[in-house]
């Protein structure tokens, strides 16, 4: 278990008895080295397990000094396994007088979202239907056989190079959703079988790593939107995102690129690949205006320690429903209900949608909605009134 257990030796009460910890003392272990986690009011020394850690070493350290229980909950399909691997690293539980919740987090509405998904998961959405998935991997198999032939029997014309790239877009764009799919462990019971085909699709039709994915995707999922602990808003200099970066470049002189037309330059920045492939050219921008779509307009800010809900709410919004939305985003149009529970098949996220709806009306969170061609409307806008933030910090603070 990576040595966790010889620092419960160390750190558990006398006569083999565990402690007890107030949030005080919880949260003084956060550092590298040295960090404790809660679940369940059960407090654990994770600071080397997160060597070992099968979704990566900065995961739970990003959760550390916090109640991890909603996370734990919704990264893993199979709690009773996992908990077995972390009795060596128990080492005590909150006082009696301590809060279940860190931080001042609303008690209630962290109770309701988890009888929330207890009644989902009795009513069957986490259930995959595999006809779904067989008919998914299905079509994708189909349409780059269909480019196969039609290069076969037609050449290489520009007519139906065209043809071609497009068809050819379409598959990998869907696989690359169907990888999305095993990567969360969403379609198989057992999760070695999502992981098998995760590396098979990702590598093998996408020619990415398995590895890199789940290295950075679960951090934007345990963390989303939020600055050095989600890999997704680090831009490299090359974009400045959300209201308080842009604001902190500007006061820093920071321009490593003029970010006033950042809202310009993200179009020619997908064009680059044009150059490589036609098809991957449009492959690269369904991607990233699908991906970038329910989280660039939102609140991309620095940790604020929120609840689970109020944490993905403030992240995500949801593309309006229908046939063709469901079939070009992957279902990554319903961004929150997968964000609040990412091992949930995708064809279920309809079920789940409408409860959550009302579980956010409940207690004032609001939940948003919108359609495809606004949603990508919203991505420009966005950057460019980030850009605006950089540029009047840059020039007057």
């Amino acid at each position: 278990m990576g040595g966790g257990g010889q620092q419960t030796d160390r750190i558990a009460g006398t006569n083999g008895r565990f402690g007890t910890y107030t949030w005080e003392e919880v949260q003084k272990h956060t550092k590298s080295g040295d960090q404790w986690i809660v679940v369940e009011r059960k407090v654990y020394n994770v600071s080397q397990w997160v060597k070992r850690h099968p979704g990566g070493l900065r995961i739970i350290g990003h959760y550390a000094g916090e109640d991890a229980t909603d996370a734990f909950h919704a990264f893993h399909p199979n709690i009773q396994l996992v908990r077995k691997y972390m009795k060596p690293l128990l080492i005590g539980e909150l006082e009696a007088s301590e809060p279940s919740q860190d931080r001042q987090k609303n008690g209630a509405l962290v109770e309701d979202f988890r009888a929330l998904r207890e009644r989902l998961e009795a009513e069957g959405c986490f259930k995959t239907q595999p006809l779904f998935f067989i008919l998914h991997l299905g079509h994708i198999l189909l349409l780059e056989a269909i480019a196969l032939m039609l290069l076969w029997y037609f050449g290489t014309g520009w007519i139906n190079t065209a043809i071609v790239s497009v068809i050819l877009a379409t598959a990998q764009s869907q696989a690359g959703w169907l990888q999305h799919d095993f990567g969360h462990l969403s379609v198989f019971k057992n999760s070695r079988w999502d992981h098998l085909l995760h590396k098979f699709v990702i590598g093998h039709l996408k020619g990415a790593s398995a590895g890199w994915w789940n290295h950075r995707h679960f951090q934007h999922h345990a963390k989303p939107n939020i600055f050095k602990k989600d890999p997704d808003v680090n831009m490299l200099n090359a974009f400045v995102v959300g209201n308080v970066q842009p604001v902190e470049y500007g006061v820093k002189k920071i321009k490593t690129l003029p970010y006033n037309h950042q809202h310009k330059y993200f179009f020619f920045s997908k064009s680059l690949y044009a150059t490589a492939s036609t098809g991957m050219f449009m492959e690269s921008h369904w991607f990233v205006w699908v991906t970038q779509m329910s989280h660039i307009p939102m609140d991309i800010d620095y940790e604020k320690h929120q609840d689970w809900l109020n944490m993905q709410l403030d992240a995500t919004c949801n593309i309006e429903q229908s046939f063709f939305n469901d079939w070009f985003s992957g279902h990554l149009n319903f961004q929150i209900e997968h964000h609040l529970f990412p091992t949930m098949p995708r064809h279920n996220y309809w079920r789940a949608a409408p409860r959550v709806r009302a579980l956010c009306d409940k207690y004032g969170v609001k939940y948003q909605e919108k359609g495809l061609y606004e949603a990508f409307v919203d991505i420009v806008r966005s950057l460019e009134k980030s850009g605006e933030l950089w540029l009047d910090a840059y020039l007057n603070k």
